[in-house]
């Protein structure tokens, strides 16, 4: 069985923030090769998109698990809106291209049917693999990509 079929995504809890909030000390890290964004002083990074995902009513956020470790996270946010936006997406390392990913986005995504758009990196190779293959996974051909700088965005409908 493939690992990605084994990952368990849920809505995650306050009682997950903690959790959450480091793998988003994970996640800002990685993000910062291409960002060139460091951490403040204590050693965080900023964390509004957290804050946002368990306190704003329009935002979403899940916890990716396999055999209760945490693996990764998803934010969604403008819940209330036509489109829906996959704000922040990740996955630990050590369970990269093993199906992980996939299985959890199509999970979130499903639980949230419509149109959708997903920024990336352009400097950020895998992840410009990796969402265009989400696209074309979800959505066949009907997927758009346009340049907003600094990000590029995919879209799609579920």
């Amino acid at each position: 069985m493939p690992s990605g079929a084994c990952v368990h995504v849920r809505p995650a809890t306050a009682a997950d923030r903690p959790t959450v909030e480091r793998l988003w000390l994970m996640f800002r890290h990685d993000m910062s090769e291409f960002a060139g964004v460091v951490p403040r002083p204590d050693g965080t990074f900023r964390s509004e998109r957290v804050d946002a995902a368990f306190g704003d009513p329009h935002w979403a956020a899940y916890l990716i698990e396999r055999d209760r470790a945490p693996l990764g996270f998803a934010f969604v946010r403008a819940l209330d809106a036509p489109t829906r936006v996959l704000n922040s997406f990740f996955v630990v390392r050590a369970v990269r291209r093993s199906g992980v990913g996939l299985r959890a986005v199509q999970d979130v995504l499903a639980r949230h049917p419509g149109s959708w758009d997903v920024a990336f990196q352009d400097a950020n190779l895998p992840a410009v693999h990796f969402w265009r293959h989400v696209a074309t996974t979800v959505a066949g051909p009907g997927w758009t990509e346009e340049r907003r700088p600094p990000d590029t965005w995919i879209s799609f409908a579920v």
